[in-house]
């Protein structure tokens, strides 16, 4: 595979992600409501502790994947995409029943810090998916991407954190790199979990209970072989979140959807793409059969040995 573009060097700076919004589960019974709802294993987290997790459909399709975090003084935290951050909170509250389990939107903003900008606010983790507490909100030390130490930040409208703006852009491009998948409104109900490989970095515990989907998703673990990854490809024409990818062995259908897309600092675009892994030893091309050609990119840790 070719290298993936990089940054020329590293960043230091703050950008309000809009496009992320935020739920807060407390209450005697937010842990055990949301161990019986989402993917992955929230009683076993300690607080301060950060997981990545799905939302699935009864059929195991992704309504939406969660950064969550058990927050050191009681309760969770989910960031979601800011455009599924109304219909998934009305989901949710129409399962709570007689939990004791209150659902809510934080007043808090989203931050993302890059670099010193990270680390100069006071008692930030340091070490990634760990979350610590602040004056004025929750800081989370997310995994590096490109090698650039990254921080996600839920903060209070009034303080928002010190540092130059990121170059525009970046903060996105980053998050395509690091090959962690966040489904939008334009890819709910598009995926299993696996097919955009939230299990890879570390999204769905197997050992865990019952939740939304969890048959199909451990059926599609353990039956068979996957024929469908997120994988990175690099085009010089813009992409977004939900556009099909086709490939030239087989154009009269797609082969893929992107997840995630992003302007490359270098120039072109980076996408993170659900992808036919029998359609990629053919020219792959973004939007139609004869659209922009794509190059393929390295991802940030290992596929599985039948899908590499």
């Amino acid at each position: 595979m070719n290298a993936t573009p990089t940054s020329s060097a590293p960043a230091n700076g703050v950008q309000r992600l809009d496009d992320w919004a935020l739920i807060h589960a407390s209450g005697d019974d937010a842990g055990s409501f949301l161990q019986g709802q989402l993917s992955n294993d929230v009683l076993g987290m300690q607080p301060g502790e950060a997981r990545w997790a799905g939302y699935c459909t009864a059929k195991g399709r992704l309504i939406a994947t969660f950064l969550v975090v058990r927050q050191p003084g009681g309760g969770y935290l989910l960031a979601c995409s800011a455009d599924l951050q109304a219909a998934v909170l009305k989901r949710l509250r129409m399962f709570v029943l007689r939990a004791k389990c209150q659902l809510s939107e934080p007043a808090w903003r989203v931050w993302g810090l890059l670099g010193a900008a990270g680390v100069q606010a006071a008692g930030v983790p340091l070490e990634p998916m760990r979350a610590s507490a602040t004056s004025t909100g929750l800081v989370v030390r997310l995994p590096d991407s490109q090698g650039q130490p990254r921080w996600l930040a839920g903060l209070s409208e009034e303080h928002p954190p010190l540092g130059e703006p990121l170059p525009a852009g970046l903060w996105s491009w980053l998050e395509v790199c690091s090959g962690v998948p966040r489904v939008t409104a334009a890819t709910a109900e598009a995926f299993v979990p696996q097919m955009v490989n939230l299990e890879l970095v570390g999204g769905v515990s197997f050992k865990k209970g019952c939740y939304p989907g969890q048959e199909v998703v451990a059926r599609s673990q353990y039956r068979g072989t996957l024929k469908r990854r997120a994988l990175l490809w690099h085009g010089e024409a813009p992409m977004a979140a939900g556009q099909e990818v086709f490939s030239a062995a087989d154009p009269g259908q797609p082969a893929g959807m992107v997840v995630l897309a992003a302007p490359a600092p270098t120039g072109g675009w980076d996408a993170l793409v659900e992808t036919k892994l029998d359609a990629v030893s053919a020219p792959l091309h973004h939007g139609a059969p004869d659209g922009p050609a794509l190059a393929a990119r390295p991802l940030p840790y290992a596929l599985p040995a039948d899908a590499a």
